[in-house]
């Protein structure tokens, strides 16, 4: 995976931390391989971008929330569907902290996401509630960004979020599939791949 980094381009890390990685809630395997090329590739880049989902404690995304819910199931939130998941990145938590060789010192800017109680919030862009901005895609223009490049975690949930709200925001963008890990629930990650591709997301594979 060679491609030829511009000026204008950023990259953007989503969600490296502790508690989808190996050993984390989720132990999504493969979480701990893809820090080094990511610190890597970020050396490469004049806009560095990591997003952190940091959730309160009793989150209403969250099963334990909902007395007789199972995790990994879905109910209708005032904001549309959402999938209820195992507490996880709770504040002040070892978990929520980004896994600890991703290199922090190359990032000009951390969005946290997820604080609000009662909102989930997958993309870097937009909170689940589809109007409520995080400012990234302002703060982008303002380093004269047309081009971002998305890696991290989860591909088919907050990594493909993303990707196509950076495609809808008029940024062009490419997802690097080999430096991004999916939970795939019930085939999320084909239909998310197929989803990224029909907003227009490039996707390196190798």
């Amino acid at each position: 995976m060679n491609p030829v980094i511009r000026p204008t381009d950023a990259l953007i890390i989503v969600d490296v931390q502790n508690d989808f990685c190996e050993g984390g809630v989720f132990d999504l395997k493969g979480g701990n391989a893809i820090v080094a090329p990511i610190n890597a590739l970020a050396r490469s880049f004049q806009t560095v971008v990591l997003t952190q989902d940091f959730h309160p404690a009793g989150h209403s995304s969250f099963a334990s929330s909902h007395p007789g819910s199972e995790a990994l199931s879905t109910i209708d939130m005032p904001y549309g569907p959402q999938v209820l998941w195992p507490d996880h990145c709770v504040q002040g938590t070892h978990g929520a902290a980004f896994h600890p060789e991703l290199d922090l010192d190359a990032a000009h800017l951390i969005i946290r996401k997820g604080c609000r109680p009662e909102l989930d919030s997958y993309s870097a862009f937009v909170e689940n509630d589809r109007s409520t901005k995080t400012g990234l895609d302002g703060y982008l223009r303002s380093r004269g960004v047309s081009r971002c490049f998305i890696c991290g975690i989860a591909t088919d949930f907050c990594v493909a979020w993303s990707a196509i709200d950076s495609v809808s925001h008029g940024f062009d963008t490419v997802l690097l599939r080999k430096l991004a890990v999916e939970i795939d629930l019930e085939g999320s990650l084909a239909e998310q791949i197929t989803a990224m591709r029909s907003a227009g997301v490039e996707i390196i594979e190798d």
